[in-house]
C-alpha cells in the first residue's frame, strides 16, 4: 500500500477520533463555579488542546494498527461485511 492511501485512512480515523475524544475530562464553567464575563455557562473552564491532540493520536493510532492487521494478516476487507442493503439488480 502506498503512502497516499494510509495517510487518508489515518486522517479520516483521526478525525472521527478527535470528535469523541473532545468531551473526554472537559469541566465547564458551571461545574468549576467561575463563569467568566461575556461566556456562556457550558464553556470549558481550562481546554487542554495537546492533551486532546495526544490522547486524539494514541486511539487513532491503535484503531488504525486494528485495522491494518485485520485487513493484511487475517484478510478481512469491506467486502467480508454483510450486506444490509439488498441487491437491486
Amino acid at each position: 500500500m502506498s503512502l497516499l492511501p494510509i495517510f487518508a485512512v489515518y486522517f479520516i480515523i483521526w478525525w472521527i477520533t478527535l470528535f469523541a475524544v473532545l468531551p473526554m475530562g472537559m469541566r465547564s464553567q458551571h461545574e468549576e463555579g467561575d463563569v467568566t464575563l461575556g461566556t456562556v455557562e457550558s464553556a470549558p473552564a481550562r481546554f487542554r488542546l495537546g492533551r486532546v491532540l495526544l490522547l486524539t493520536t494514541v486511539i487513532s493510532a491503535a484503531i488504525y494498527a486494528s485495522w491494518y492487521a485485520a485487513s493484511t494478516y487475517f484478510g478481512f476487507s469491506l467486502g467480508n461485511l454483510p450486506r444490509i442493503v439488498p441487491n437491486f439488480e
